[in-house]
């Protein structure tokens, strides 16, 4: 699965996480490096850097400024769908590395 120049957007997130709806995702693949920038809601400015494996399985981890001007950390699994549209849809489980390093899940979709 190549996620080159795919834009995502959450469907849905859990409370301690600080995107939402508002936020959008832009990634790029070169080989299995994936590199991705996103802002929005919460999200001042935030980049992610990931390997993505022969599924398509994505292990990130992700930096972040908020609306409350602090760095946030954190480390991601993301487990591909494929939708019958052919859109791709993200199933993800993360953590904060910073903060109160609680964990969360998230669900992204292709747009």
């Amino acid at each position: 699965m190549n996620y080159h120049h795919k834009k995502f957007r959450p469907l849905s997130n859990s409370e301690n996480g600080e995107i939402s709806e508002d936020t959008i995702f832009h990634y790029h693949q070169e080989g299995n490096i994936l590199t991705c920038e996103y802002s929005g809601s919460q999200i001042k400015k935030g980049h992610l850097i990931g390997l993505v494996d022969e599924d398509g399985n994505i292990n990130m981890r992700y930096h972040q400024i908020n609306a409350k001007g602090e760095l946030m950390t954190g480390i991601c699994q993301s487990t591909p769908e494929v939708l019958p549209s052919g859109k791709v849809r993200l199933h993800e489980k993360w953590q904060w590395t910073s903060g109160d390093m609680s964990h969360g899940e998230s669900l992204l979709e292709e747009i």
